[in-house]
């Protein structure tokens, strides 16, 4: 039996339903194979969630590392790549993740459905990293520089969000937010300003 096709048939009950599967005998009722066939492929309906958020990130990932260009490009760029594709991917369940919205608080979502394409995500955000310090576009800094990849995790539900809440035409306004989110983001972590803002809040702190 192929997870696609549990993950398929989880979300058309979604749509169809407005709530999850009560329970993984209905869900397998509807795909018509037995129980023993689905347990094979997930432990459980909370494992077929997490695995559409983290199956949505694989496939973002495995484009761009087709793509040869994408292997040309810096850090930065391969970040914005990321996410502009990324939610190009999201757009084609974007009724059934409203629908997810909906029917959970963001930040438990975020805690419990998105916890393998968090630790994905870290993982491939990381590998940004170390590239961008292999080529000064990002300075290391002992005991900061390991929560790069926190504020970068942090990032990533920013764009989330602000596309799900998006109104605006083909999502034009998640395009400008990613930009400026990116931009932002390594212009802290380059050399100078993180640095000067260090300073400065050393310098406060020890007038205190």
């Amino acid at each position: 039996m192929d997870k696609q096709l549990i993950r398929n048939a989880y979300k058309v009950y979604w749509l169809e339903n407005g709530k999850a599967p009560v329970s993984v005998y209905a869900l397998c009722k509807i795909v018509d194979v037995s129980e023993t066939a689905f347990y094979e492929q997930y432990s459980s309906l909370e494992a077929v969630e997490k695995d559409i958020w983290l199956a949505i990130f694989q496939q973002t990932l495995d484009q761009l590392h087709a793509d040869e260009i994408y292997q040309q490009y810096n850090a930065q760029e391969k970040l914005l790549a990321f996410y502009f594709l990324w939610v190009q991917k999201l757009k084609e369940d974007r009724s059934y993740l409203l629908l997810q919205r909906k029917h959970f608080r963001l930040p438990d979502l975020y805690r419990n459905k998105l916890e393998t394409f968090r630790q994905a995500f870290n993982k491939y955000v990381s590998d940004l990293v170390k590239e961008g310090y292999q080529s000064s576009e990002i300075k290391e800094r002992k005991y900061i520089s390991d929560q790069y990849v926190h504020g970068f995790w942090l990032q990533a539900l920013f764009v989330l969000k602000y596309w799900l809440d998006d109104t605006s035409n083909q999502f034009e306004m998640t395009d400008a937010a990613i930009e400026k989110a990116v931009n932002l983001s390594f212009q802290l972590i380059k050399s100078n300003t993180l640095d000067s803002l260090l300073d400065f809040g050393k310098f406060i702190f020890t007038r205190k």
